[in-house]
């Protein structure tokens, strides 16, 4: 009697296990970038655990160069070690028609027509919804009341290229810490590049012609990196060549820059007492431009998505469906104030008062948002979509060859024409190596 109920109670133990390992939550990686807000997201992330205790969340949070190398090996090899990834505007549709993406059916609640029409279109391809918006941003100057004031500086609600170089003059002052102006210099085609080419635009140049010849020697390019260098040399923070938005976040916050033009979305960071030593000493305009303002704007989001490799598509589905909603943006305000909020997805973020009150960039950015057109960014017709980069899958290896040549070129390595003519070579070749012509 006794062996049998040993036997018996043997058997409902090992059932036990069995039912338990069952039940064992799903551990759901999630590849994302050393943002601000993703760090914000990482830590708000026991909220979503809390209300779906079978997922366990397992972050992978990279700088942004490191983090584009490791998804981009992972999804081109089937290599199935994330089951979401943060990626953008340019992958995501090369990405979606080559099959590697899942399409994202959020459900009703989610509203997805709540979404920006331009930041929505920038993730589909043919209508199909292939990575959620986490953050949107275009590209603003942010700049010093006070050492706009002393130096008798008014700026414009969009000012010219020119009258940017006269204020940065006007408020280097390196003797007390502070340079005139702080500009990307870190090569990448997402780091240097994606501030030069919204420069470029603005000068009235593009990537390519209309037949995808490469334009990297044209007189606007020539004009716009000449002033770009000349600029940061004599009124940029020492050290400029390796100085991404991270970098220049610090040295904007600690009050070193005098301007800085970069992604809207430094405007909730530069402008929060808790980082911002200069928070109560801001304001924002629109991008400069030069010989037109089209493209000068530049359009980005930072998204989530679900490589077809995922081990794990319906929970990675619904993070998702949480991290890019309606309701996350209220936890994140509720938590951090509505200034702090993940901006540039969604309508509803712009109608909110408290938002609009707490946020004194909010109608900067918002006009930022709906000035930038990736269909029609360049003074001459260009072949490609995109304003900071060309939706091609050759453009991230050009241009990160083209962001090492001007980062050289800031570094006093090689002549603007020396970098340029380097960059011409190597997009040419690319491009005849793909195809596009003989």
């Amino acid at each position: 009697m006794k062996i049998h109920a040993i036997r018996a109670a043997c058997a409902a133990a090992v059932l036990g296990l069995a039912g338990l390992g069952a039940h064992a939550a799903t551990e759901l990686v999630v590849a994302t970038v050393n943002n601000g807000h993703m760090i914000e997201m990482q830590k708000l992330g026991k909220n979503f655990e809390a209300a779906n205790p079978d997922i366990k969340l397992k972050w992978v949070v990279l700088e942004e160069g490191v983090l584009r190398q490791r998804v981009t090996t992972d999804i081109a090899t089937k290599g199935g070690q994330f089951d979401v990834m943060t990626i953008g505007m340019y992958e995501t549709p090369i990405w979606g028609k080559k099959g590697w993406l899942k399409e994202l059916k959020p459900d009703a609640a989610y509203d997805v027509d709540d979404v920006l029409p331009a930041i929505r279109n920038g993730l589909s391809v043919d209508g199909k919804l292939y990575a959620a918006p986490f953050y949107g941003e275009s590209s603003m100057l942010m700049y010093r009341t006070d050492l706009a004031t002393k130096a008798g500086i008014k700026f414009a609600d969009r000012p010219t290229w020119d009258q940017v170089r006269d204020a940065a003059a006007k408020m280097h002052d390196p003797a007390n810490g502070v340079y005139g102006i702080c500009l990307r210099g870190k090569p990448g085609w997402g780091d240097n590049m994606a501030f030069i080419t919204t420069m470029v635009n603005a000068f009235g140049g593009q990537w390519f012609d209309l037949s995808w010849k490469p334009q990297l020697e044209s007189k606007a390019w020539k004009d716009a990196v000449t002033l770009y260098v000349d600029m940061l040399k004599k009124y940029g923070p020492p050290g400029s060549s390796a100085n991404s938005f991270n970098e220049i976040l610090a040295l904007y916050n600690e009050g070193k820059c005098g301007m800085w033009v970069d992604a809207s979305i430094a405007a909730s960071f530069v402008s929060d007492p808790k980082q911002s030593k200069v928070a109560d000493k801001v304001d924002f305009v629109q991008a400069p431009s030069a010989v037109t303002d089209k493209g000068a704007n530049w359009l980005w989001a930072w998204a989530l998505a679900i490589p077809n490799s995922a081990k794990n598509p319906d929970a990675a589905q619904k993070f998702i469906n949480w991290a890019t909603s309606k309701d996350y943006i209220k936890l994140v305000a509720k938590e951090e104030g509505w200034a702090a909020v993940p901006t540039g997805t969604r309508k509803s973020t712009y109608l909110t008062r408290e938002f609009r009150q707490a946020a004194k960039f909010a109608a900067a950015e918002q006009r930022a948002m709906l000035s930038a057109n990736p269909n029609d960014a360049t003074l001459p017709k260009s072949p490609y979509v995109g304003v900071q980069f060309a939706a091609i899958p050759e453009f991230a290896s050009i241009g990160i060859a083209v962001g090492q040549q001007m980062s050289a070129a800031l570094a006093g390595k090689a002549t603007v024409d020396e970098a340029l003519k380097a960059s011409q070579v190597a997009a040419d070749r690319e491009m005849r190596k793909a195809g596009y012509y003989k």
